[in-house]
């Protein structure tokens, strides 16, 4: 499972660590290049695809999930505008939800129920980032926020430049905030159908613990206008300690 995480780590920061698109597109082909040789029969001599190959053969992970994780991170560099939802959600699907299938084949998966809730958590904890990562996005010129959500509060870009609150921008925070709440409460519904308590603890803690950061910023949603909004060490802990005390990884 590491050397898939590693997989897409070293895709993410292909497109975020590098200056020129260029250089980004690049940086992708060969991770695209070293999937490909990884799902061939070709000999292998590095470390880390020979473990990638040995992941996505045991586990029985389709190649088509990180083509089109690949695509995700392509989007990044060709899109950085969403006119509305069904845009901003098929970009979310493509660089989270297939991670959440990605995850779902490692630790175990049942039935299509546990298939829609990994996607539907993958959607959430993306749509987590866009709230938490405004103003980092903002300096990449990056809005994620779908141009007709902006609309709808009579907002435009120059409101989240804007070092004030202003009411329509948080009635706007209120509404992404409730939309991500949505997909963590369908996804919730079918934790349950993956195999393995240990795995299932794993989930409904990120799950939680990303949960936690929406909180954080219905609380304080001024401070994503100078920061990146984060829950502090103690509140892990005691997300950890509920999870641990309610049983829900328990029941399968």
């Amino acid at each position: 499972s590491y050397a898939v995480y590693a997989i897409c780590r070293i895709s993410d920061e292909s497109v975020d660590g590098q200056s020129q698109t260029n250089q980004k597109n690049a940086c992708l082909e060969k991770v695209r290049q070293a999937i490909e040789k990884s799902y061939s029969q070709d000999t292998l001599q590095d470390h880390l695809l020979l473990a990638f190959r040995y992941v996505v053969n045991r586990y029985q992970i389709p190649k088509a999930y990180f083509e089109e994780l690949l695509e995700g991170m392509e989007m990044d560099l060709s899109q950085n505008r969403y006119q509305d939802f069904n845009e901003l959600y098929n970009y979310c699907y493509k660089v989270a939800g297939v991670v959440g299938l990605i995850m779902l084949k490692i630790l175990g998966e049942r039935n299509h129920s546990s298939q829609e809730a990994a996607v539907k958590l993958g959607i959430a904890m993306q749509l987590t980032n866009i709230l938490r990562d405004i103003k980092e996005d903002l300096k990449r010129g990056r809005i994620y926020l779908p141009r007709d959500d902006l609309k709808k509060f009579n907002l435009s870009e120059s409101d989240l430049v804007s070092v004030v609150l202003s009411p329509g921008l948080k009635a706007l925070l209120e509404y992404e905030i409730k939309l991500a709440q949505k997909y963590y409460s369908e996804a919730k519904k079918g934790i349950r159908f993956i195999s393995g308590i240990r795995e299932r603890f794993v989930v409904i803690a990120m799950s939680q613990m990303y949960s936690a950061i929406l909180k954080e910023i219905r609380k304080r949603p001024q401070d994503i206008l100078s920061k990146r909004v984060k829950v502090k060490n103690f509140k892990k802990a005691l997300i950890i300690l509920r999870i641990i005390l309610k049983g829900d990884y328990l029941c399968a």
